[in-house]
């Protein structure tokens, strides 16, 4: 029976990384799969999953007003496994769209994404997952002082702030993933 999956992860905890090995492993068996992206993140080309080390793969691009349901049901072929990139951009129809490719196309679905905003509210599509996922996974990466990070810490000309626009797109230039103690340390709360 296929499952609706939510993999989460602060930056840089390799959640592209999982995806791509993913898509190699079904692919590998002679499976089809389709990979799904948000329009909004165009760091490296609209339309192209990528890793910070350069692995990229090309994907379907979601919009907010995209209905991923027909989407996936009017392909040109059948996959055997959907996988969602910067999940965190969905929005919560679009969340209920991918839980009916599961339950009404019996196709798995593997979402990833950041939890939270550099202000440590949930994301729109994070905190849907979250609430109708039927497995959810942390992928883990850790803070420079050796916990475990949890946290996207937002970082403008060096210096940690939790001011500004709530969408998460760039690299480790701007944002720094670090545990909950250094968060308020850095933030200064």
């Amino acid at each position: 029976m296929a499952k609706l999956y939510f993999r989460y992860g602060a930056m840089g905890s390799g959640k592209t990384i999982d995806l791509l090995k993913v898509a190699y492993n079904y692919e590998e068996r002679n499976q089809k799969v389709i990979i799904i992206t948000a329009g909004i993140d165009d760091r490296y080309g609209v339309g192209k999953v990528t890793t910070r080390i350069g692995l990229q793969k090309e994907a379907e691009v979601f919009k907010k007003d995209t209905n991923l349901f027909e989407l996936v049901k009017n392909y040109n072929y059948r996959p055997d496994c959907i996988l969602i990139d910067e999940a965190q951009f969905l929005n919560k129809e679009q969340v209920f769209e991918l839980s009916d490719v599961v339950d009404k196309l019996n196709i798995p679905v593997i979402c990833y994404g950041l939890r939270a905003d550099f202000k440590l509210n949930f994301f729109e599509g994070s905190l849907h997952l979250m609430e109708i996922a039927d497995k959810i996974e942390e992928i883990k990466t850790i803070c420079e002082c050796g916990e475990k990070a949890t946290c996207n810490m937002r970082m403008i000309d060096g210096k940690a702030t939790n001011q500004g626009e709530k969408i998460l797109i760039g690299g480790n230039d701007s944002y720094k993933s670090v545990c909950r103690k250094c968060y308020k340390k850095y933030i200064g709360i």
